[in-house]
């Protein structure tokens, strides 16, 4: 009999899901094809939902739970499913909790997105995205587990599921590759294997489902390619509102590399903080905290018309707010700081045209206007062209797949019938019908935790029943079954056998541990070599084996090596060669390539703590830089 839930799939909800598991008692397997835990989760810029949190009480903000589900409700329009709605909304305020508390969390700044009533989407003072903050550290915790109780919590990473195994409707667990051998295991199963806003595969859903966006730019890693779709609907599950792709109006253009297939996000926090769209006259032509899809469409509109290319613009007042977000997005060369005039002539429009903009803007937030495209919250105003601003130049592009696996408000995974599968449930942005037609910016990071603890709790709870069920249906026959054996020359230890001989522990769950023990990764115990206790989340590890070679570089030296196929990066005193790495790095090729050559440590500072390379990645070390002392800390 299986002792332990099988969870597919590493970011944020499939981690949510094995944290609820191990915390409810249970033990689990978590598998992802990836080398590296936290999927698009890790990408997330603008935040997590939450409506009657402890941040918005201490921020004075009247939100209510009905209205979060309300507005949820009428972004879904007429793909709402009321069931699943009112668990995201009504356990949202749980949710940002539970990561408060369970994993010290900075979740205390709080701002509205387009679609939003109130001020509910919640992030931190840290400096690094909210996905990135929010993923890492249920990542680290999953692995300090792994390391301290592998006969409780395994993880096996480069560990392809190939096919969910089931006998009539009843699921019994995943066969995947690893290092190119086949592995079942046994037991219910999880799946959080993302969506499929990537999926430019052969059988790709977006060509069958959505082929008038196949041709765009895409925000997703090259893992979105919705493996956990293909394998559900083969066993019988259903796809639903599978034509429902979500396209993201603010895709950032890298003007060196206009056409690159993977473009980074700009967040909607810079419009929610009072940022604005112009098309190539100067103009506004939308609501900029429309939903997403009125957004895209206004782009659209505007590119049928001749007037694009699109900028997105802020102001001093909001690029101050927004720091850390214009450092991060200029570094990368997808952002630029200019005067007012120097925007105008950029524009082609001329001042006198990007002035009387302003003016009508600043008269509308006044009350004095009526806004043509019927804009209601304004930020961080006026708007002058004596002002300096951030610029950036956008598109629409591919980002997330409301579509997905039909489940209910348990998340049990449904069949043909509509009734649920026994031992299959499904989370994250595999799950169908939680956001209808159209997603809330910030629900995504909230749906991945939701239904990653519903799903944990309902997998922990079937597991906990079958276990029962498997005793024979009393205390004595249970207890009939379980033999121990006293060994005399190991005074103190006991072994315990179920059934007629058989051991707790079968050779497809031994087979995994061995393998989790290999691709785990080298966490290293810290110096007192202790855990937290369950809800809490210890100090990073410190790497006492990880050593910096001696050898020297120049960053001129450095710099010579700023092609695809020879490709350097100098971070934080040391230099990488990740010439053959590119396509391991959890961000994806394209965010390194906007390095090459260069120092790029306040990059690096912004998204990662120090231990990432050492812990990840020691091989890619090939030296120091000559100068400089090394800041990074291990």
């Amino acid at each position: 009999m299986p002792q332990r839930v099988i969870v597919v799939g590493a970011g944020l909800s499939g981690l949510s899901a094995a944290h609820t598991i191990y915390l409810s008692g249970g033990n689990v397997l978590l598998l992802d094809k990836n080398n590296f835990m936290g999927g698009n989760s890790t990408k997330a810029t603008s935040g997590i939902n939450g409506a009657l949190t402890s941040t918005q009480v201490d921020h004075k903000i009247a939100d209510s739970v009905k209205q979060f589900y309300d507005d949820t409700l009428k972004s879904a329009r007429d793909k709402a499913r009321p069931d699943l709605i009112k668990i995201l909304t009504y356990k949202s305020a749980a949710a940002v909790e539970w990561l408060q508390d369970v994993f010290n969390l900075d979740l205390t700044l709080v701002s509205r997105l387009g679609g939003h009533s109130h001020p509910r989407t919640h992030r931190g003072h840290d400096a690094k995205f909210p996905g990135m903050a929010i993923t890492y550290a249920l990542m680290q915790r999953f692995e300090e587990l792994a390391e301290k109780e592998p006969e409780r919590v395994q993880l096996v990473k480069k560990a392809k599921v190939t096919k969910i195994n089931k006998d009539g409707n009843s699921v019994s667990g995943v066969t995947y590759l690893f290092n190119g051998e086949e592995t079942t295991v046994n037991g219910p199963v999880v799946l959080a294997t993302g969506g499929y806003a990537a999926d430019f595969t052969e059988t790709s859903l977006l060509k069958k489902h959505r082929p008038d966006t196949y041709g765009l730019s895409t925000t997703n890693g090259a893992h979105a390619t919705g493996d956990g779709h293909k394998m559900l609907m083969a066993i019988g599950a259903n796809g639903i509102d599978m034509d429902k792709v979500q396209v993201h109006p603010t895709g950032l253009v890298d003007p060196k590399d206009p056409t690159a297939k993977t473009k980074f996000l700009a967040a909607e926090a810079l419009r929610g903080e009072g940022g604005l769209l112009l098309n190539s006259k100067g103009q506004r032509f939308s609501d900029e905290l429309g939903h997403r899809d009125y957004v895209s469409g206004k782009m659209w509109e505007e590119k049928e018309k001749g007037l694009w290319p699109i900028r997105l613009i802020l102001n001093s007042k909001a690029s101050n707010i927004l720091d850390f977000h214009t450092r991060h997005y200029s570094g990368r060369g997808l952002m630029k700081k200019m005067t007012g005039k120097e925007l105008a002539k950029e524009i082609g429009c001329g001042e006198q045209a990007l002035q009387a903009t302003f003016k009508d803007y600043n008269a509308i937030a006044d009350g004095k206007m009526k806004d043509p495209f019927g804009k209601k919250f304004f930020h961080n105003l006026p708007f002058n062209i004596n002002d300096t601003f951030h610029v950036a130049l956008m598109e629409p592009v591919l980002h997330f797949t409301m579509g997905g696996i039909e489940i209910n408000d348990q998340a049990q995974c449904l069949n043909s019938d509509g009734k649920p599968f026994d031992g299959l449930f499904v989370c994250g942005e595999l799950a169908g019908g939680v956001h209808g037609a159209n997603r809330l910016g910030g629900s995504s990071l909230l749906g991945c935790v939701v239904y990653g603890r519903v799903a944990g709790e309902s997998a922990s709870k079937y597991l906990f029943q079958q276990l029962l069920r498997s005793g024979g249906g009393s205390a004595a026959q249970r207890l009939g079954q379980i033999s121990l054996h006293i060994d005399p020359s190991q005074p103190g230890k006991v072994a315990v056998e179920w059934g007629s001989g058989a051991s707790g522990t079968s050779s497809s769950e031994s087979k995994s541990s061995q393998q989790s023990q290999q691709s785990a990764g080298p966490v290293i115990k810290g110096s007192d070599g202790d855990l937290a206790g369950p809800s809490e989340v210890t100090a990073p590890s410190s790497i006492k084996d990880f050593k910096i070679p001696d050898k020297e570089f120049t960053l001129e030296e450095v710099a010579k090596h700023n092609k695809k196929d020879d490709l350097w990066i100098a971070v934080k005193g040391i230099v990488l060669n990740v010439t053959n790495w590119v396509d391991e790095h959890p961000g994806g090729p394209q965010a390194l390539f906007s390095h090459m050559g260069r120092d790029a440590t306040e990059e690096f500072e912004m998204l990662h703590d120090d231990e990432v390379i050492p812990k990840y990645a020691p091989e890619i070390v090939i030296g120091r830089v000559k100068g400089q002392s090394v800041t990074l800390e291990y």
